[in-house]
């Protein structure tokens, strides 16, 4: 391959990777408006199978750590600390669920013990390799977005 192709191909893929970044909001350009945000997070859409697996993974979401859900009934321990979320999705529209998910805070009160899953907001003594991350990333917000909306 000559040189040119190979600089052409370099800045075609360089091209792709910046594409990709901005068609994700980034944690501090998320705006919430009157308590929701109603644009995704991503270009992708929400798989709710994937929000499904967020969702009961004791690693990422954990949410079955606080919330009781009687769609997974084959899960053990579910907690009583939040509300259950059967009927979630009567309750709370996509844009509200999604705010609720980046920053539970802006929604209920600055002591939910929720946290907010897509801010940099975090609060004080944060582990330094933590500081400036998420705890879920944008797509995986909307998979639990896309999965919530599933329980009416």
């Amino acid at each position: 391959m000559s040189r040119f192709l190979m600089t052409l191909c370099g800045i075609a893929a360089t091209a792709v990777v910046q594409f990709a970044v901005a068609a994700e909001t980034a944690p501090g350009d998320v705006e919430i408006k009157n308590l929701s945000i109603d644009q995704p997070l991503t270009d992708t859409a929400g798989d709710a199978v994937s929000g499904k697996d967020v969702f009961s993974n004791r690693k990422l979401g954990n949410c079955l750590a606080c919330h009781a859900n009687s769609d997974m009934k084959d899960q053990l321990f579910h907690g009583e600390i939040g509300p259950g979320l059967d009927g979630v999705a009567s309750r709370w529209n996509e844009g509200q669920l999604r705010t609720i998910l980046v920053n539970a805070k802006a929604v209920f009160t600055e002591d939910t013990v929720m946290p907010g899953f897509y801010s940099l907001e975090v609060g004080e003594d944060v582990r330094e390799n933590l500081i400036g991350k998420t705890i879920l990333t944008a797509q995986q917000i909307e998979d639990l977005v896309a999965y919530l909306s599933t329980l009416k």
